[in-house]
C-alpha cells in the first residue's frame, strides 16, 4: 500500500544534506532559520565553539507583533537579528535555510537582515 510522504520528514531529509557542507565558525557563523504555521525563529550559531551569538523569533514580546506567521512578522525578527549579531561583532554569516524553500517568510527574514547590515 502506497503511503503519501511525510513533509516533516522530507523538510529534516534535506536539511541534514544542507548541513553537510554547511559549517559556521567564529569569522563567518551561520545563520539557521526555523520556520512553524505561528512563528518563525533565526540563530545566528558558531558551531566549532558550539554556542549561540545570537537569536531572535516572532515570540519576543519586545517586537510587539499581532501575529508571528507572515512576511511582516519575518522581516521584523530579520532586522532585530542582524543588529543583535551587529553588536555581537558578527558581520558575515553563512545562510541555513533549515531544509525550507528560501521563498516567502524565509526569503524576507533573509533580506531583512541583509538589509540592516548582515553580508551573505
Amino acid at each position: 500500500m502506497y503511503t503519501p510522504p511525510n513533509r516533516k520528514k522530507i523538510r529534516e531529509t534535506v536539511h541534514a544534506r544542507i548541513r553537510r557542507t554547511l559549517r559556521g565558525g567564529p569569522e563567518r557563523p551561520r545563520l539557521a532559520v526555523f520556520r512553524s504555521l505561528k512563528h518563525i525563529y533565526a540563530q545566528v550559531i558558531d558551531d566549532i565553539a558550539g554556542r549561540t551569538v545570537a537569536s531572535a523569533s516572532t515570540q519576543e514580546k519586545d517586537l510587539g507583533l499581532k501575529y508571528g506567521g507572515n512576511i511582516d512578522a519575518a522581516k521584523a525578527v530579520g532586522k532585530l537579528l542582524a543588529e543583535r549579531s551587529k553588536a555581537a561583532g558578527v558581520e558575515t554569516v553563512v545562510f541555513d535555510r533549515g531544509g525550507h524553500r528560501y521563498h516567502g517568510r524565509v526569503k524576507a527574514l533573509a533580506d531583512a537582515a541583509r538589509e540592516a547590515g548582515l553580508k551573505f
